[in-house]
């Protein structure tokens, strides 16, 4: 089996296969879930830095920021258009 990886931005990539969701930073309960993975060292800020504008939920209960909007890595994960 061949791992398949999306770029989240500033040469980060993510394994595709591994993603369960990708949800927009500004919920409250988004937050939280950010706060939780912060607190359970499962969070990793690929933004650099940049305004957070994508969260992706991995299977491994890692969260990850992305500065990338969720638009394009939605069109990543379909394979739509690779950067």
């Amino acid at each position: 089996m061949e791992l398949s990886f999306i770029n989240v931005g500033f040469g980060n990539v993510v394994a595709r296969d591994r993603v369960i969701a990708v949800v927009t930073p500004d919920t409250a309960p988004i937050k939280k879930l950010k706060d939780i993975a912060r607190k359970n060292a499962k969070l990793i800020d690929a933004s650099q830095g940049r305004r957070t504008r994508a969260v992706l939920v991995m299977d491994s209960d890692h969260v990850v920021l992305s500065a990338t909007t969720m638009e394009t890595i939605l069109q990543r994960l379909r394979g739509e258009a690779e950067k």
